[in-house]
């Protein structure tokens, strides 16, 4: 857990399991008010952290939803404090200042972050070949290898592949992650925008943005040649500098400031815009991602960042 927003930038080693580290710029917000979500798909669990804290920090709140508190306290609170009270319980934390919370601009990632699968590895399956690029996907994923030449050598290796493989994998594969789409709505409906940004494809990100609600999307383009993938993918590749370019340009198109933009992804090619959004979060990340997210959702659903958000259950457009 670090202290996100405007003060995400002193203190980016401030996690949940450690001390708080309290630098410059928290140390400037000490008469300021400070929000602890507590959410968990457990309501006892989140109950159970919320009211431990609560005694701690003499901290005053309520409860957000049937699995969501909310706890606000003077001044950056002892980070280790707020570890003790979730102890091992398998609940998601955010601390950040209460002002500005409600973030005006989402970028999310799509694979394995609002969708469940990595298409690229799931036409792999179509061609035979998971096993091989699923382990190229993990190693991209954890920073091992540079994004842009591991996506080159996974769609190499799917070339002569019947295009008719893609609308396959989306009907049979592709879905949602819970609360994908009550996210993106409700943001929505509250008039923030909302933009689906991917190293994946063009195929895919249309399809996905449209069902979950996203104003635009941007990704790479797979090319095809008589009915077949060509084995190549259009240049430039959007990467983990496109990424952030996508966000810095969202945020100055609406004229918002960067602590007004939310970012959420799980893979090594997100880190980027996660460390550059007011909130950046990590959904069942990756090492490399989780250690420097203002936040991780490990536990609940994607509702989370709406709870983060101080965003009430009631609120959430639902259907």
């Amino acid at each position: 857990m670090t202290i996100s927003a405007s003060a995400a930038s002193a203190s980016r080693s401030a996690k949940l399991d450690l001390p708080l580290a309290v630098g410059p710029a928290i140390s400037q917000m000490r008469g300021s008010m400070f929000s602890i979500t507590f959410v968990s798909p457990d309501p006892e669990a989140a109950a159970s952290a919320y009211h431990t804290a609560r005694r701690v920090l003499n901290g005053e709140g309520a409860a957000l939803g049937p699995n969501a508190w909310d706890l606000r306290v003077a001044g950056a609170p002892d980070g280790k404090a707020v570890a003790d009270a979730v102890g091992g319980l398998p609940v998601d934390v955010c601390l950040q200042p209460t002002a500005g919370r409600r973030k005006r601009l989402l970028v999310a990632d799509m694979d394995s972050t609002i969708i469940n699968v990595e298409c690229l590895d799931e036409l792999a399956d179509f061609a035979g070949l998971k096993a091989e690029i699923s382990a190229i996907t993990e190693r991209a994923m954890r920073g091992e290898l540079p994004f842009e030449g591991a996506l080159r050598e996974r769609v190499g290796m799917l070339k002569g592949l019947p295009v008719e493989a893609l609308q396959a994998a989306y009907e049979e594969r592709v879905r949602l992650n819970p609360g994908a789409r009550t996210l993106v709505r409700t943001m929505a409906a509250n008039g923030a925008r909302c933009v689906l940004v991917s190293g994946g494809f063009t195929f895919f990100t249309g399809r996905v943005a449209a069902v979950a609600g996203f104003h635009a999307d941007q990704a790479n383009t797979l090319k095809e040649a008589d009915g077949q993938l060509t084995g190549e993918v259009g240049e430039p590749i959007l990467g983990r500098e496109a990424k952030l370019a996508a966000l810095r340009q969202e945020a100055q198109a609406l004229g918002l400031a960067m602590t007004e933009t939310l970012a959420i992804g799980d893979g090594a090619n997100d880190l980027a815009m996660i460390e550059a959004a007011g909130l950046g979060v990590a959904y069942r990340a990756k090492p490399i991602v989780a250690a420097q997210a203002d936040a991780k959702v490990d536990h609940a659903d994607l509702t989370a960042l709406l709870y983060f958000q101080g965003y009430r259950a009631d609120e959430f457009v639902t259907d």
